[in-house]
């Protein structure tokens, strides 16, 4: 299902958010959390060089987010939007904390085509879909108006750390 003319604010958003982490040294991602009723309640972008961390993934921060600040009920309310959609380890975590929604950009499947033309090697986890690590999750993406942006800010990211930037 593609994400809802109320989505593509926060969609955005979070296109923002990637443009700051790739500023900051960081690969492209950013994630909003949104309540049941539309508004915003945490955002974050990815801080993965920056911290040394590689856990430091913006949709897995908002999970734990919301795990301590919103209840069980507030929290299946919710949506996390993001840049690109969830890896395991972030889908995971989403569904240990209860998030009810995820909406994105740019799909696991359309990532690693992306890093596959580009040479770079694959991802240390399985590009698997949202729905195959937390069934019964209702996702929205992607985002056909905002992913050639995405895909920019990626191309962006790999020409830096490749040194043709």
């Amino acid at each position: 299902m593609e994400p809802t003319e109320n989505d593509l604010p926060h969609l955005r958003r979070c296109v923002e958010l990637a443009a700051e982490a790739l500023e900051a040294g960081d690969d492209p991602f950013g994630s909003v959390l949104v309540d049941s009723g539309g508004a915003v309640v945490a955002e974050d972008r990815n801080r993965e060089t920056s911290t040394g961390d590689p856990t430091a993934h913006p949709e897995l921060a908002l999970a734990r987010w919301a795990a301590l600040n919103l209840t069980a009920e507030d929290r299946a309310g919710a949506t996390i939007y993001t840049s690109g959609e969830h890896c395991p380890m972030c889908a995971a975590a989403q569904g240990w904390a209860g998030v009810g929604r995820v909406a994105y950009v740019a799909s696991s499947a359309q990532l690693t085509e992306w890093r596959d033309g580009w040479g770079l090697p694959p991802s240390p986890l399985a590009p698997l879909s949202l729905r195959d690590v937390v069934p019964g999750i209702e996702v929205a993406g992607p985002a056909p108006d905002l992913v050639d942006e995405i895909r920019a800010l990626h191309e962006a990211s790999y020409l830096r750390r490749s040194g043709r930037a």
